[in-house]
């Protein structure tokens, strides 16, 4: 009777085990920033602030208590994200899958992948097969992008997907609407 494989976790890493043979083999290991981080000036707050109170005004004539409440905390989300910078995390490629801030993505769970550019950073962005997360978004930082983009290929099908009407609105409002100079 042959034994099923186990996955066990040794050292925060999970092995795969077939007959006592393990097969876990790192293919790739970078270090990058968690996020997409773009240090923000006083006129980008200033633009956010003076909109968010304009719609706040606004809300307020027709009593949207919670709405108002919503607008204060993506504002407050919005400073916290633009003046703390990003942690390090470490991204890998295995044999078994993709392991990124200590979460690990087996293959069969990811679908297809494609590169892409925000700030002036090379971004990785993998779509998955499951609910959440729909997307693994992991930044290049110094990492080889045609080695990832050659090691993803042996396992995932390279597909950027067609923008959207809301991708397409969004970069619209971006380029037309600056916040900032």
């Amino acid at each position: 009777m042959e034994k099923m494989p186990a996955q066990n976790t040794e050292n925060g890493q999970r092995v795969e085990e077939k007959k006592g043979i393990r097969t876990l083999k790192s293919l790739l290991v970078w270090k990058a920033p968690s996020r997409v981080f773009k240090k923000r000036g006083r006129e980008y707050f200033t633009t956010i602030a003076s909109i968010a109170i304009l719609v706040a005004i606004i809300l307020l004539f027709f009593k949207e208590w919670l709405l108002i409440m919503v607008i204060a905390a993506m504002v407050f989300l919005t400073y916290v994200m633009a003046t703390i910078p990003p942690e390090t995390v470490e991204h890998k490629i295995t044999s078994l899958g993709i392991v990124t801030g200590g979460k690990d993505y087996d293959w069969e769970d990811l679908d297809k992948f494609w590169l892409g550019k925000k700030h002036d950073q090379k971004i990785l962005y993998i779509d998955t097969k499951v609910r959440f997360p729909k997307r693994l978004i992991l930044l290049l930082g110094e990492a080889n992008e045609v080695e990832i983009k050659k090691t993803l290929s042996d396992y995932l099908s390279y597909e950027e997907p067609e923008k959207t009407w809301m991708d397409k609105a969004s970069d619209w409002l971006t380029k037309n609407i600056p916040l900032e100079k």
